[in-house]
């Protein structure tokens, strides 16, 4: 196999200058992101110095996906995307700019802290599905996979700087810089998608309300293919994401320093990098979804081994692991949801696979955070990373259109 087709498909970059310039606006706001990410797990520990506050963290993020999110997908279905977008982008900038507020004045409890965390998180429910059909209205079909993969790999670099560079500003400058380029951020993620041509609906648009979200509802217990990418990347988030347990792995074994607590989020970010950057089979594979049940059941088996270790390095290494394995489980799973959804649907499906891909870590949080306070950290990780690969192999034996070829069969 020739080297160009072992590396990632830059296809998209070439061929869409809007796609380029999105990917440009959107890369940069997610480094602010997982800056802030960092900044606001590192000062909801230093105020309590509790797993469980930790974990509340995922919590603000979830509760509004999940309550908001599917009415949102509604909505986006219903109006002209791209303007949907640009609102929620404007209401995530000012949230980021009252947290940092709050970190330059100090004196605000923890549950206020939360809160602002809560507000923004209901506008990246409302931005998150209209985003959702930027990828496959922009490329040709051929060229979504090498576009989600390009969407991944941004992301997972940002992921590995964002979080480094979130701990050595948090030594330098405290908690309100980190917030504040938060904020600063979203002023590209607005201009990259400023530019897009107004995207309404192809087909027949939303119902309102209630009806709407039904409606995606049916669609989604009814697709086979769609519905069991959604299940496998629910149950490995909830079951084995160990994120909130970093705060007190960090303080197990480097003296709790705010400088390496970013390591632990970088070590999956060079594992997600180094799988996309040689992504180009894995997009051109017609075979999605037995590449994302591997890569899910390789993030559980990982995982698990790092709650058995005991060496810093070493732990470091199988997170490098997981993460190689959870970026190729994600890229196949959006390929699916993404090729296999019409677009007059796109928004509340991509509502949904937002509630999993992104409240699911955060329940996943939750329920780590709460296992190790009753037990140990340890115990979290085991379980968790053994409970998820038994999962996936209950998914991949009973949804056996996952592990064919295209899924085309699906229904």
């Amino acid at each position: 196999m020739s080297l160009s087709r072992t590396l990632i498909d830059v296809r998209p970059l070439r061929t869409s200058p809007v796609f380029r310039r999105l990917l440009i606006g959107r890369t940069v706001s997610v480094l602010g992101g997982f800056m802030t990410m960092v900044t606001v797990m590192y000062q909801v520990w230093d105020m309590t110095h509790s797993t469980v506050w930790s974990g509340a963290v995922g919590l603000a993020q979830a509760l509004p996906m999940v309550v908001f999110g599917l009415f949102a997908g509604a909505w986006a279905d219903r109006g002209d995307r791209r303007r949907i977008f640009l609102v929620a982008t404007v209401g995530q900038a000012a949230c980021s700019v009252l947290l940092a507020v709050q970190g330059f004045t100090g004196g605000v409890p923890v549950v206020g802290v939360l809160a602002l965390v809560a507000a923004q998180s209901c506008f990246g429910a409302v931005g998150g599905p209209a985003a959702g059909v930027f990828v496959p209205r922009l490329l040709p079909k051929d060229q979504v996979a090498a576009g989600l993969a390009l969407n991944q790999v941004t992301a997972q670099a940002m992921m590995l700087a964002g979080p480094a560079l979130g701990g050595l500003l948090l030594g330098w400058t405290g908690i309100g810089v980190c917030y504040l380029l938060d904020a600063l951020s979203f002023g590209l993620a607005f201009y990259g998608a400023f530019g897009l041509p107004a995207l309404p609906p192809e087909g027949e648009p939303s119902r309102a309300g209630l009806h709407g979200v039904l409606d995606g509802l049916r669609f989604l217990t009814g697709h086979r293919v769609v519905r069991g990418a959604l299940i496998t990347d629910l149950a490995a988030t909830v079951l084995a994401m160990p994120v909130s347990l970093f705060p007190l792995v960090n303080a197990e074994r480097f003296n709790d320093n705010p400088r390496t607590l970013g390591l632990f989020l970088s070590a999956l970010a060079i594992g997600g990098v180094t799988a996309t950057a040689f992504s180009g089979p894995v997009t051109r594979l017609a075979r999605p979804g037995l590449v994302m049940l591997c890569g899910a059941a390789t993030w559980g088996a990982a995982l698990a081994l790092f709650g058995l270790t005991t060496s810093p390095w070493l732990g470091l290494g199988l997170l490098v692991v997981a993460g190689a394995a959870d970026a190729t489980s994600v890229v196949s799973r959006s390929t699916i949801v993404q090729t296999r959804t019409p677009d007059a649907l796109l928004g509340r499906v991509t509502a949904a696979e937002q509630i999993v891909g992104q409240a699911g870590p955060h329940f996943g949080n939750l329920r780590a955070g709460l296992i190790a306070g009753w037990t140990s950290g340890a115990t979290s990780l085991v379980t968790g990373g053994l409970l998820c690969v038994l999962a996936i192999a209950y998914v991949g034996t009973s949804t056996p259109e996952l592990r064919g070829g295209d899924g085309r069969d699906e229904h």
